[in-house]
């Protein structure tokens, strides 16, 4: 049976996806921040499968597109960073994974607009760049999004941990 600590993780990752669904300024979003935060936190068993599916199901009502293997990849190198984030969590840490997999996902997603999206942008060197251009405010609300949602996570899980022992993590002699 899962313990109280897992079903903290899992309730904060689903309200994450879910908070998808009301109304918000474009890109200014928990998904980056889930990844992470469930990387950082759930069991390595489950870091992955949590936030995908919660990321998933929230997809399946916002709608699917063509750019989704890359915001997939980048979900993944997310929660890969929280993974690594587990035995180093800082302020200091977290804040430098947060603006690496928001640097990141602009690089990467982006890209994925200029190769995928036919007659949007040229398939030339000045297309890409002129797709990147144009993402840049898309950009910056996405940083806020990631740093907002980033500290409202491992922010108010931390101060959970603190008040309740039965979630801090348990140390485990790793084999």
């Amino acid at each position: 049976m899962a313990g109280v600590r897992f079903w903290w993780v899992a309730g904060i990752i689903f309200a994450a996806a879910i908070s998808r669904l009301v109304p918000h300024p474009a890109n200014f979003a928990p998904i980056g921040a889930m990844a992470l935060f469930s990387g950082a936190h759930a069991d390595r068993r489950i870091a992955f499968l949590l936030p995908f599916l919660a990321m998933f199901g929230s997809d399946l009502v916002i709608g699917l597109h063509s750019e989704l293997p890359f915001v997939y990849g980048c979900f993944a190198i997310n929660v890969l960073m929280g993974c690594w984030l587990r035995q180093r969590r800082s302020f200091l840490n977290v804040c430098a994974a947060t603006l690496a997999c928001a640097l990141l996902f602009y690089v990467v997603t982006n890209f994925g607009v200029w190769l995928m999206q036919d007659g949007t942008y040229p398939k030339t060197a000045a297309g890409l760049a002129t797709c990147y251009v144009a993402a840049l405010p898309y950009f910056e609300r996405s940083l806020l999004g990631d740093y907002f949602y980033t500290a409202v996570m491992f922010g108010g899980f931390a101060l959970a941990e603190r008040r309740f022992a039965s979630l801090r993590e348990q140390s485990v002699a790793m084999t």
